[in-house]
């Protein structure tokens, strides 16, 4: 069994980024520009924002974080968003998800210049993504790609199951592994909560990206031997420690790892692929500018 270390692989894009910014400075090209909009206090966006926001330091490119309250109107965040599609400074944007409850995400998502859209949330770069167009892919599902890429393992003709459906990954990401590509050419089934006998699927799968958000729901039991599985998962769960709870997949990991060939962590798997991918999509916008 082998890790998939998303925190090294991580680096490595980290370092090429970096390069490549040092390499704009020093033809006098001003640092790229990533903006987020922090609406409310969830405890996971706020760590995801200041991880973004270490990433950005780390690779060289400038970062502002917009903080507002969780009372803050649907009208009110348009304007903000309104103001950053204008701004030339600002080369992408993300709106931190998930968003309280009185604004309407969608409204939002697709109030954003698709040209700064660096979630690729917008219907526009999912249309894009879906016809195998060049597009600002979503951080999660381009992390993963990466990530396997990165360790050389084989995805053409594979069966792979995708559990979940959501927009952000795993919509996107069944439709990439199932694309013409190095890293896709699987046969993909789709999974989510109105699938029957759901562990017929996951026994014959040679490939597993479990995005669900549901704690240690894989077990040993619904998959075969040799699988790669691809954890996308963290929650958390209660702990008898300092903090008082841990990071948990939706793999069961201590089980399920000794049955794989590959596997990722949580965390220290996908996780950083999703931060350093949204510094790609950011480079990706400055340069489509230039």
């Amino acid at each position: 069994m082998i890790i998939l270390d998303g925190k090294l692989t991580a680096e490595k894009h980290k370092v090429k980024i970096a390069a490549e910014v040092d390499s704009i400075l020093e033809m006098g090209g001003r640092r790229p520009h990533l903006t987020a909009i922090l609406v409310g206090d969830n405890g996971s966006s706020q760590t995801y924002v200041a991880n973004k926001e270490k990433a950005c330091k780390r690779v060289g490119f400038d970062s502002t974080v917009l903080r507002f309250p969780a009372s803050m109107t649907e009208e009110e965040l348009l304007a903000e968003v309104r103001k950053l599609n204008e701004d030339d400074s600002v080369d992408g944007f993300i709106v931190q998800l998930p968003l309280p409850k009185h604004i309407n995400e969608q409204k939002i998502i697709e109030a954003v210049d698709p040209s700064k859209d660096v979630d690729g949330f917008h219907p526009e770069n999912v249309g894009r993504l879906c016809l195998g167009l060049d597009t600002f892919v979503s951080a999660t599902p381009m992390g993963i790609i990466t990530l396997l890429g990165e360790y050389g393992i084989e995805t053409q003709g594979k069966n792979c199951v995708v559990l979940g459906r959501s927009n952000i990954v795993g919509r996107p990401v069944a439709n990439l592994l199932s694309a013409k590509a190095k890293i896709g050419d699987c046969t993909v089934t789709l999974c989510h909560s109105r699938t029957q006998n759901l562990s017929e699927f996951t026994k014959a799968a040679d490939i597993i990206v479990a995005a669900l958000g549901i704690p240690n729901f894989v077990k040993a039991d619904m998959v075969k031997d040799g699988v790669v599985i691809v954890d996308v998962g963290i929650t958390r769960v209660p702990a008898d420690n300092e903090k008082g709870y841990r990071n948990a997949g939706d793999v069961d990991f201590d089980a399920v790892a000794p049955k794989c060939s590959y596997i990722t962590p949580v965390p220290g798997g996908v996780g950083p692929m999703t931060i350093v991918s949204l510094m790609e999509n950011t480079l990706k916008a400055y340069k489509r500018k230039k």
